[in-house]
């Protein structure tokens, strides 16, 4: 039966902005390529949590939307036309005797390809919910765990619970937009970004730390205050508002990939310097990939992408001279321009 599928050089499992620019960059080096998603949308996690997050640590752009950087990065990747799947999780995997790999998703689709490049950031995200007996009457109406549009909030008393970097953007981001912006954190320290620390604490937004909410009040859906407790005393502030919204972390399941036999590491796969898995012919990058001296950045990923797709293709033809490739000087590209 895998003899009748369609045999793809690379198939990149994962369409987030990683998975995006690696499919873009497998294209230019003239390799038959597929993404698979599991969501049904391209873009990963910054479309769904982060569309209107304001980005600025990828080289050459100062700053951009988190829902125009994924527009542009799927127009980018769609540049080659590569095969596009979605709302498809790869469950198995097998090695055929030829060295080719075959996948199968949750609905029993079957995919044939040479090499396999993990993009799947940390695998699905399913927000940490808040802990109390009262918080789903709130949920999707004034309590929420992500923010789609930053105006929605104009004029209104916002809490922000959590003391990442995620909670501290947002609220940098709010402040100049809502009424109010509080921030509760459990811990006396902040575990952000120094910077965007050190801009909320000089603005007007208000911070509680170390505290923790325990108490939603309201009624029909809205909440109407919120009760705080200062962590390792008896201190109890009752505060207006009009939103909460939760950060606290997510809960992170890679499924089956976790028994494919790679070498784990703290819940990501151990690569090496070519981005290389312990199983000859399958790659990650991104998030899931961990090596010495990792950086989790969008820009690092990037970097990741070209290299897994330059070793997949020696991995393809081991014998074959890999020249230097650029956008720049690419000539199906410039006839483009």
């Amino acid at each position: 039966m895998s003899r009748e599928l369609e045999l793809y050089d690379v198939t990149i499992i994962g369409g987030g902005p990683v998975g995006l620019f690696t499919a873009f960059y497998s294209g230019m080096r003239e390799m038959k390529t597929k993404i698979i998603e599991f969501l049904p949308f391209l873009g990963g996690k910054v479309p769904y949590f982060y569309p209107e997050k304001i980005i600025r640590d990828v080289g050459g752009i100062p700053h951009i939307s988190g829902e125009e950087f994924t527009e542009n990065l799927i127009e980018q990747a769609m540049t080659f036309d590569p095969t596009v799947v979605l709302e498809q999780q790869i469950t198995k995997m097998k090695r055929l005797d030829d060295g080719t790999f075959l996948l199968t998703s949750h609905n029993g689709t079957n995919h044939l390809t040479k090499t396999v490049i993990l993009a799947t950031g940390y695998g699905t995200l399913q927000s940490v919910k808040l802990d109390l007996p009262e918080a789903n009457h709130f949920e999707g109406t004034s309590l929420h765990y992500h923010i789609n549009k930053l105006n929605s909030y104009a004029g209104k008393h916002v809490l922000i619970s959590g003391g990442g970097n995620s909670a501290i953007d947002w609220a940098n981001e709010l402040e100049p937009i809502a009424e109010t912006v509080s921030v509760v954190y459990r811990k006396p320290d902040f575990s952000g970004i120094e910077s965007n620390i050190t801009k909320m604490k000089n603005s007007s937004v208000r911070v509680f730390s170390p505290f923790e909410m325990i108490e939603l009040k309201g009624s029909n859906g809205q909440i109407s205050s919120v009760v705080i407790k200062e962590v390792g005393s008896n201190k109890l502030e009752e505060i207006t508002i009009d939103s909460v919204i939760v950060n606290h972390g997510f809960i992170i399941d890679l499924g089956s990939i976790t028994e494919w036999g790679m070498v784990m590491n703290n819940g990501t796969i151990q690569v090496n310097h070519t981005m290389a898995t312990s199983i000859p012919g399958i790659f990650a990058v991104g998030d899931i990939a961990n090596y010495e001296g990792k950086l989790n950045l969008i820009a690092g990923g990037f970097n990741e992408g070209p290299i897994a797709v330059n070793h997949a293709k020696l991995h393809i033809a081991p014998k074959e001279e890999l020249k230097p490739i650029y956008s720049t000087n690419y000539e199906p590209l410039m006839k483009n321009n």
